[in-house]
């Protein structure tokens, strides 16, 4: 059920492809990342300048350009970063659920938890990333594509195993799946944080979850039925 992970040094980012920055770089772009994230969110892309992420994140406008050579690469890297994060999430919850006996169906549960945990952490730049999906017009296009298509590779994974496995049926389209269940997740969260704060998480997860019990175990078992008619 595990998918190995590619993560890659981005653009701009001054370190080769599969190097990691030091400690106290990484520390920097963690705060550059917070600071724009907060920003952008609250005041749009282009309304955001280099100066108020730099002072937002309490750094001279100079480590901005040492660590990202315009805003355009450092929003780039921002929104790869984040999905990445989710990303990993996903996959920690699916292998997680698979090394305690879980079913497939169980390791989807958890991983559904696991986004609205990442959403409710990191709510702006959730709101970034749908934002972003609809723009076809950005430098950062491609690699927006790029991730997205990490983070659903990771539920198709244990789409497809629960199929070979015969927990769900073969009828099932898994990319089309992988891709509602993650928007599921993205576009629910959302609107519970905007509209219905006051819900906990464990409530949203439990209506979501007692979706995807009906709507894809439901397939699976009267794939089942009508099989042995």
């Amino acid at each position: 059920m595990s998918v190995r992970s590619d993560r890659r040094g981005g653009a701009g980012n001054g370190t080769a492809p599969g190097a990691a920055p030091g400690p106290r770089r990484a520390s920097t772009r963690r705060r550059l990342f917070d600071a724009a994230v907060t920003l952008i969110a609250e005041q749009g892309f282009s309304a955001t300048t280099v100066d108020e992420i730099a002072d937002r994140a309490g750094v001279a406008k100079g480590t901005v350009y040492y660590n990202f050579p315009s805003k355009n690469v450092l929003y780039e890297e921002l929104l790869r970063d984040g999905i990445d994060l989710l990303t990993d999430s996903l996959r920690q919850a699916a292998d997680t659920t698979a090394a305690r006996g879980g079913t497939r169906v169980d390791a989807l549960d958890a991983m559904i938890r696991a986004g609205l945990d990442f959403i409710a952490r990191s709510p702006a730049l959730t709101q970034l990333y749908v934002a972003e999906l609809w723009r076809t017009n950005r430098t950062w296009r491609t690699t927006l594509m790029s991730v997205r298509g990490r983070a659903v590779t990771v539920v198709e994974s244990v789409l497809r195993d629960a199929v070979r496995t015969g927990e769900l049926t073969e009828e099932l389209d898994i990319p089309l799946t992988a891709s509602a269940l993650l928007g599921m997740v993205l576009v629910a969260a959302l609107d519970w944080q905007s509209f219905q704060p006051d819900r906990s998480v464990e409530d949203v997860h439990a209506s979501l979850s007692r979706l995807v019990q009906g709507r894809v175990s439901g397939a699976a078992r009267q794939g089942r039925t009508d099989g042995s008619c």
